[in-house]
């Protein structure tokens, strides 16, 4: 990642920490690595984060850090990969893949399967998840290729600038064609795994919109405004609509779809290097799809 910025009237006088912060929208934390690691320059000549900046002057920063992969092995796994560039990839995650290696999951994960992709490009990195997805949760997830990509997309989501969509399908039929659920939520505390609505849990908030009635199920798209684990999924269960195929939170079988029928739609974000928005959709996978035709009939 490299940064170039000419001092404008207004920031003369200001210090090259005040620009890296203010205009370049780096953290503290990146800002101390670039300063250990003599990567700031003025006018091509290395500077200090105290120095005083005038009118004119040409600020470059080099983010481009040597990295270690860590511990994740490359794997021959199929991935679809719906966007990419020098900052981020997006992938089109299928039902059924473990985002990234655990104890009880240590290959075969989506980790795994980009970092045989970064191996095969020829690059070195870390695997920067943004956004996270349950196992059986199909759709789009996201990844950065660097660190300050990585902490400007997690800005984003913290002052909700980030738009995240899931599109589900629920038992039984919603009363209102849109609303806002808003309860809190907590790990339950018999359980590792699951979460619970409790008045001691952490505040989640999520918008639903109806887009088709079905065969006492509803087909809705959900915006989430927090992003706490299995935040749709308990929420739904609170309201009395659970998701068809949540073998955590339903409590009813059903034959028409073996997972959770929840698919993460789309995203919105603030691109760091351009400041456009940039949009990516995903269509429903063909389970999900199945599911929706038997319950037009």
């Amino acid at each position: 990642m490299y940064f170039k910025y000419q001092v404008e009237e207004q920031d003369s006088g200001k210090t090259v920490k005040h620009i890296l912060k203010k205009r370049l929208q780096i953290s503290e934390r990146l800002i101390k690595k670039l300063k250990t690691q003599n990567r700031i320059f003025c006018n091509y000549v290395p500077v200090r984060v105290v120095d005083v900046l005038r009118s004119g002057d040409v600020l470059e920063v080099f983010a481009d850090f040597p990295e270690e992969a860590g511990d994740v092995i490359p794997e021959d796994i199929p991935i679809h990969i719906i966007y990419e560039d020098q900052c981020l990839v997006a992938l089109d995650k299928d039902p059924g893949m473990v985002v990234h290696p655990t104890f009880n999951h240590p290959g075969g994960t989506v980790a795994n399967a980009l970092m045989r992709h970064y191996h095969m490009q020829g690059t070195i990195r870390k695997v920067r998840p943004v956004s996270r997805l349950d196992k059986d949760t199909s759709g789009i997830i996201l990844f950065a290729k660097d660190q300050y990509t990585q902490e400007f997309l997690t800005r984003q989501m913290k002052d909700k600038t980030f738009i995240k969509e899931y599109v589900a399908i629920v038992h039984g039929l919603l009363p209102d064609l849109s609303g806002t659920i808003d309860l809190p939520i907590a790990r339950r505390p018999d359980s590792i795994m699951l979460r619970h609505i409790s008045p001691e849990g952490y505040p989640a908030i999520t918008h639903y919109q109806v887009l088709e009635y079905l065969d006492n199920a509803t087909y809705v798209k959900f915006r989430l405004e927090t992003g706490r684990t299995h935040q749709i999924r308990v929420h739904c269960q609170a309201i009395g609509h659970p998701i068809i195929g949540d073998s955590l939170y339903s409590g009813m079988d059903t034959d028409l779809i073996d997972r959770q029928c929840l698919h993460s739609h789309k995203v919105s974000f603030i691109h760091p290097v351009t400041r456009e928005r940039v949009e990516i959709t995903s269509p429903v996978p063909e389970d999900f799809q199945k599911a929706l035709e038997i319950l037009r009939k």
